[in-house]
C-alpha cells in the first residue's frame, strides 16, 4: 500500500488507518470529567466564555453548548427538528461520464452501510457547535481497505490552530498548539451557518443569550408563583409594646403561612389582605415566548413550522423556508462525506483519479399532484411526449409487477340515445332507427330507385346518400334549366330577361315525376315508424 495519497495529496500511513488517535482519557485535555459552565452563569460570565471561543479557547463555550440542549427545551427541541431533517435524508451516489463502474459500485456499497446514517447525525452536532468530528477504523475486508467503524469524538477533543483558527488540530497534554490530524483518519463537518471561523458558525453561540434570559425568566416567574395569590399578613402592635412583643408578632404572622396557627400578646391581630392582579404569565410568559421564537428564526429560520401559526398559505411559505435549510444542509453534508470519506475510499482502493463518483443529499420537494395532473390531462392530449418513469416518481407509485393487480379507467356505462326513443328525437334529425327503417323500405320496395340501392356494392354507404345518390338528377333538371340558359345567352339586357322568362314555358313535367316517386318512399318511412 505503499504510495496512498489522502484528498490533500498527503501520504496515507497504513499502520495508523486500524488505530484510534483521539481517544479519550481519564485526565488531560481529553478528559471525560465534564466541566460545567450552566449552572450560575451571568451576562459578564457568558461574554468572557464567547470571547475566549473566538480566540480559540472554546472548551468552556463547547460545555456550554452541551448543558443548553440539556436545559434550555425550546432550542434543543429546534435543534433536534432540523438535525433529523439532514439525517432523513438518503444518500445517492452519482457518478460522471468515465467513471468505472467498479468504483462506483463500492461507493453505493459504501454509502449504503447501516452506520452511514448514525453517522450523519452525529456529524449534524456541529450546527450547533460549529464543527464534528468522527474517528474513522479501517480494516482490510474483501479485497479492500473499508471503514468498520465511525466512532463520535467529543469536539473538546481538538483545536483549531492559533493562526487561522480554521484548521482543525488534535488536542494533546504534551504540545499546547495541539497536533495536526492523521490523514485518511477523520470526518470533520463543519457547517456554514455564516460567514466566519468555525467557532463563530455554532447556533448555540446566538442562542446562549436567549438561554440566559430564559433562565433568569424562569427563576423570576418560579419566585413570583410561588408567592402569588398568598394573602398577605400584617400584624399591629399597640405603641407600648416592647422589642419582644414585636418579634413575638412577627413570629406569629411568619408561621400563619405554614402552620395556619400561632399566638400573640394580648392588645395585637393579625390583618389578612388579598392580593388582586394580573397573572405573571402576562409578563414573565410573553418574555419566555418572545425569547423561544427568536431562537426558532434562528435555528429553523420561520416560526409558523415551529411555533403556532397563523393562515395556511404563512405556514406554506414558512415551510418553504424550512425546506431551504434542509436543502442547504444535505449539499453541505455531501460535501463533507465527498472530501473526508469517498475520496480516501477511492484513492486507496484504485489509486487516485480524475474523476470521482459523488454523493448527494437531494430533499424531495412536496408536488401539487392536483397541478400536475391537470397539466398532464392538458399537455399529452397536444402531443407532449412524457416518461412514465419520472410521472410515477413524482406522484410516489413504483412499477406494477406482472402478477399485480392493474388498476384501469372504469367501462363507459351504454347511453340510450334519442335513435332508441322516437320522442326523444329531434324534429328533422336524422337517426339511427331512420336509417333502419330505410333499410327494411328499400329491401321490400320495387322500384327503380330502391333496387339501385340494393345493387350498391359498397356497404359502408349511409342509406340516405345511397338514395339521393340514385336519383339522376340531370334529366329532372335539364328541361328547367335549359330554356334559363338560352334566354340569358341571347338576351341583351336584363329587360329582355324577363321578357323572354315570362313568354318560355319550361318543361317541368320530369321534376313532377321524381318528387312524386320520393314523396311516396319518404311517406312509407313516416307510416312505418307511426306504427312503430
Amino acid at each position: 500500500m505503499v504510495g496512498l495519497i489522502d484528498q490533500y495529496g498527503r501520504p496515507i500511513e497504513k499502520a495508523a488507518l486500524s488505530k484510534e488517535i483521539a481517544t479519550p482519557e481519564i485526565m488531560g485535555v481529553r478528559r471525560t470529567i465534564e466541566d460545567r459552565e450552566a449552572s450560575g452563569l451571568t451576562p459578564g460570565r457568558l461574554a468572557q466564555i464567547l470571547i475566549d471561543a473566538q480566540n480559540g479557547h472554546a472548551r468552556a463555550y463547547l460545555t456550554l453548548a452541551e448543558e443548553m440542549e440539556e436545559r434550555y427545551l425550546h432550542y434543543a427541541s429546534q435543534l433536534q427538528t432540523r438535525r433529523l431533517a439532514i439525517e432523513g435524508l438518503s444518500p445517492v451516489v452519482e457518478a460522471a461520464e468515465g467513471v468505472p463502474t467498479k468504483i462506483v459500485d463500492a461507493v453505493k456499497e459504501l454509502m449504503d452501510g447501516a452506520d452511514i446514517n448514525e453517522t450523519t447525525g452525529e456529524l449534524t452536532d456541529g450546527i450547533g457547535k460549529g464543527y464534528s468530528v468522527c474517528e474513522i477504523m479501517w480494516e482490510y475486508e474483501r479485497k479492500a481497505l473499508r471503514p468498520v467503524e465511525y466512532k463520535w469524538r467529543d469536539p473538546r477533543y481538538f483545536q483549531f490552530d492559533r493562526k487561522s483558527l480554521t484548521q482543525l488540530l488534535l488536542a494533546t497534554d504534551t504540545n499546547l498548539d495541539g497536533e495536526e490530524l492523521p490523514p485518511a483518519k477523520f470526518i470533520v463537518h463543519k457547517p456554514r451557518t455564516k460567514a466566519g471561523i468555525p467557532l463563530r458558525r455554532g447556533l448555540a453561540r446566538p442562542a446562549a443569550w436567549a438561554f440566559l434570559i430564559q433562565s433568569f425568566g424562569l427563576k423570576d416567574w418560579a419566585a413570583f408563583s410561588e408567592i402569588y395569590g398568598i394573602p398577605i399578613r400584617v400584624g399591629r402592635y399597640h405603641s407600648t409594646a416592647s422589642d419582644q412583643d414585636k418579634r413575638t408578632l412577627l413570629r406569629a404572622v411568619k408561621a400563619i403561612a405554614n402552620d395556619a396557627a400561632a399566638i400573640i400578646p394580648q392588645g395585637m391581630d393579625v390583618e389578612f389582605h388579598k392580593v388582586e392582579g394580573s397573572h405573571g404569565s402576562a409578563v414573565f410568559g410573553e418574555l419566555l415566548d418572545y425569547v423561544d421564537r427568536q431562537v426558532s428564526k434562528v435555528v429553523v429560520g420561520q416560526t409558523m413550522t415551529a411555533d403556532d401559526g397563523s393562515s395556511l398559505a404563512q405556514a406554506a411559505i414558512h415551510n418553504e423556508v424550512r425546506l431551504d435549510i434542509n436543502e442547504a444542509d444535505g449539499k453541505q453534508m455531501a460535501a463533507t462525506y465527498n472530501r473526508d470519506l469517498i475520496i480516501p475510499f477511492v484513492n486507496m482502493n484504485f489509486g487516485p483519479q480524475e474523476v470521482y463518483p459523488l454523493v448527494s443529499f437531494p430533499v424531495a420537494q412536496p408536488e401539487d399532484l392536483e397541478a400536475l395532473t391537470n397539466a398532464l390531462g392538458t399537455l399529452v392530449p397536444m402531443g407532449l411526449k412524457v416518461g412514465q418513469r419520472e410521472v410515477r416518481e413524482k406522484l410516489a407509485l413504483s412499477e406494477p409487477t406482472q402478477d399485480e393487480e392493474i388498476l384501469t379507467a372504469p367501462a363507459a356505462a351504454k347511453v340510450e340515445t334519442p335513435a332508441d326513443d322516437p320522442k326523444k328525437a329531434k324534429d328533422g334529425s336524422e337517426t339511427e332507427g331512420d336509417k333502419a327503417k330505410l333499410a327494411a323500405h328499400v329491401a321490400g320496395c320495387a322500384c327503380s330507385a330502391c333496387a339501385s340501392l340494393r345493387s350498391d356494392p359498397n356497404p359502408d354507404l349511409d342509406e340516405f346518400d345511397r338514395l339521393f345518390g340514385a336519383i339522376d338528377w340531370e334529366p329532372v333538371t335539364d328541361p328547367l334549366l335549359a330554356p334559363l340558359r338560352k334566354i340569358i345567352l341571347e338576351a341583351s339586357d336584363f329587360e329582355d330577361v324577363r321578357r323572354r322568362l315570362d313568354q318560355a314555358g319550361p318543361d317541368s313535367e320530369p321534376m313532377r315525376q321524381s318528387l312524386a316517386r320520393f314523396t311516396a318512399i319518404t311517406r312509407g318511412l313516416g307510416d312505418a315508424r307511426d306504427e312503430d
